[in-house]
């Protein structure tokens, strides 16, 4: 049996950056201690390591490196041209360094720190403002990064680690997501305020089977839920126009280009009559994400188990 011994990683002419930054990463700090002192037993003593560690750590980073950087007399050193050009370029990226955890503790700060939430485009106006009001009632110095979006891109800024949470909807189903039912809202026929249905109170949806619709666009949730609940009607939606923000359709139906099913407004739009939808029951419901298994920074943990404790009354009345 052949034994090989364990030797510490070096690098070859032939190395790409990853191996470089993988193995000259650690010694760093060393280098820029001794460039500070000049004095490899200074430098020891300041960063608390022997000196016949740090001494190692400066041959080898000068190997792996292929340069001379310091010119040596006894303990005393001296940065090398070379030495002076590295030196610059490190004392940077430790700067750099040092700037990014201090940005990462400061957001998991529990009193200061951030959250990063996103919502849907129909609850930016009224719903999301309400709920922070509400939370920092408790938590006056979290700090929040928003996004508004529609549920799948959402989803996909949430697995890539730029959310902690979402509210979207429909609830997503899926094993790398844990997802909550928080409230139900209910949607509405909207027509022109000239439309034959317009002075009803309420409507069957397949009595709009006729009509034209204007819609968001594939993707979003409520486009999903328009063209299901038509389907439970018992027709496929003709439709005219496809857009992405809810406000904008009901301008499109202001001016008789077609009916939609929507979310209540914030606030009402004129030009339009808002019908309740009394078959097929037209709700969608409203649910929190975030994925299955990310650790908690204290102040999302805080957030998250507000959103929770929202349920059943997340909406404004």
């Amino acid at each position: 049996m052949v034994h090989q011994q364990r030797s510490e990683a070096h690098l070859s002419p032939s190395s790409d950056t990853e191996d470089i930054v993988s193995v000259l990463a650690p010694r760093l700090a060393h280098f820029a201690g001794v460039a500070r002192t000049e004095h490899v037993t200074r430098a020891a003593q300041e960063m608390q390591v022997p000196q016949s560690t740090l001494s190692r750590a400066m041959v080898r980073l000068e190997q792996d490196l292929g340069v001379d950087l310091f010119a040596r007399r006894g303990r005393t050193v001296s940065l090398t041209p070379a030495g002076r050009t590295f030196l610059g370029s490190v004392e940077r990226a430790l700067a750099e360094i040092a700037r990014a955890a201090e940005e990462v503790r400061a957001d998991a700060d529990p009193a200061t720190g951030k959250v990063a939430f996103g919502f849907l485009h129909t609850m930016g106006s009224e719903t999301v403002p309400g709920l922070i009001r509400a939370f920092r009632a408790d938590h006056p110095r979290v700090r929040f990064s928003l996004v508004q979006n529609y549920g799948e891109a959402m989803i996909e800024r949430l697995r890539a680690g730029e959310l902690d949470l979402c509210l979207t909807s429909p609830v997503p189903d899926a094993p790398d997501l844990v997802a909550r039912r928080l409230d139900e809202q209910k949607l509405r026929l909207v027509v022109p305020a000239d439309h034959r249905l317009a002075s009803r109170k309420r409507v069957r949806l397949a009595e709009a089977a006729d009509e034209a619709f204007v819609t968001l666009e594939p993707g979003y949730g409520m486009r999903r839920i328009t063209d299901d609940l038509c389907r439970q009607a018992g027709f496929k939606p003709r439709i005219a126009f496809e857009g992405e923000e809810a406000e904008t359709l009901r301008g499109l139906v202001a001016a008789g280009l077609g009916v939609a099913l929507l979310p209540p407004p914030a606030v009402p739009r004129p030009g339009v009559a808002e019908l309740t939808v009394t078959a097929p029951r037209a709700a969608r419901e409203i649910g929190v994400a975030w994925l299955a298994g990310h650790p908690d920074t204290p102040p999302v943990a805080a957030f998250k188990r507000f959103l929770l404790s929202r349920r059943g009354r997340l909406l404004p009345d």
